[in-house]
């Protein structure tokens, strides 16, 4: 079974091959041009897509070394995202799958999130906490199976990648703010300030980080005031212990309330390094398994995308040529 993919949901074109399970090619073009604007452009990235997706399409094609007619399926992202994006990437996949006359899987984006811990290491069991943290998004699943999940909390304002970014943009460290903040933070001391962890209710696995933006934004008003120099390290520090700390204290809660042996982390933020080794150490000390798969699964790829299609092919999993974009986000229930 061959399944090409491509992934379009924001701001990276992506394009992937699987055969049998195997990724055979990922490859993954990011917009640079978003940079100069210290966020994503919706038009900026839907005229992106328009120029770069017939060249990684073929790119990833070439890459796996098959043709065009080994492919026995495509797998589209149809949401959530960019509205003008999905649909550069859903048009094309169409086409293509019209052309070839091959089956066409519509994927939600997140759901491929969700289960990238299984693409880096297939003999994980199930039941598994996934805790998907990114830009965008930032929520804890319960995984039941190969194609059963369901989503126990999410953020109700920030995601946490968001609030990193946001964060780094008060103190002029540029975009995407994230990588910024984890380089300082290690040379900075993460109890210099105490800023608040948005918890919400304890019963909950809901997250809230728009106490700690305002929080961080006081403390950067009230400094730069003063006439003295921020301690960037420090705050940069302070602020990302506040963010993890949320996060891991409510998924390994949810790991111990839901008896799951397995907690994975994917999504851009995943590639924090304090996070991974937070969370790595929480799992060992509770004697619980964790993945984090490597950084070209975490961050917007076509891999995963096929991954979840071929899931669908071997459960069975009816192909659609009929379906629409979804732009926004799941919630919790």
């Amino acid at each position: 079974m061959t399944i090409l993919a491509i992934e379009t949901s924001c701001d990276d074109t992506a394009s992937a091959v699987l055969v049998d399970g195997h990724v055979r090619s990922n490859v993954i073009s990011s917009q640079a041009v978003h940079d100069l604007y210290g966020g994503i452009v919706p038009e900026l990235a839907s005229r992106e897509h328009v120029r770069l997706i017939s060249q990684i399409v073929d790119a990833a094609i070439s890459k796996a070394g098959i043709a065009l007619s080994d492919i026995d399926a495509i797998a589209v992202t149809n949401g959530p995202g960019l509205a003008g994006s999905l649909l550069v990437g859903c048009h094309y996949a169409k086409g293509l799958a019209l052309a070839l006359g091959v089956p066409l899987y519509p994927i939600h984006h997140i759901e491929a999130h969700v289960y990238s811990g299984y693409l880096e290491d297939p003999s994980l069991t199930y039941p598994s906490i996934a805790l998907v943290v990114s830009g965008g998004h930032t929520s804890i699943f319960l995984l039941e199976g190969p194609t059963e999940y369901r989503i126990l909390g999410s953020t109700t304002d920030d995601a946490a990648g968001e609030a990193f970014d946001k964060i780094a943009k008060m103190m002029g460290l540029g975009y995407p703010g994230g990588p910024a903040i984890d380089r300082h933070a290690q040379a900075g001391n993460a109890e210099a300030f105490a800023f608040p962890r948005g918890r919400m209710q304890e019963d909950s696995y809901d997250f809230s980080f728009s106490g700690l933006k305002t929080a961080v934004r006081r403390v950067v008003d009230r400094i730069t005031g003063s006439g003295e120099p921020l301690p960037i390290d420090d705050l940069c520090a302070s602020a990302q212990r506040a963010i993890v700390d949320v996060l891991v204290r409510k998924t390994m809660r949810a790991a111990r309330e839901n008896n799951v042996a397995t907690v994975a982390i994917a999504g851009g933020v995943s590639a924090n390094s304090e996070l991974r080794q937070s969370m790595q150490t929480r799992c060992l000390e509770a004697g619980i398994t964790f993945i984090a798969p490597r950084m070209q699964y975490c961050v917007d790829n076509a891999a995963m995308i096929a991954h979840v299609a071929q899931m669908r092919v071997a459960h069975g999993v009816a192909a659609s040529m009929d379906f629409a974009i979804e732009p926004k986000a799941i919630r919790s229930r």
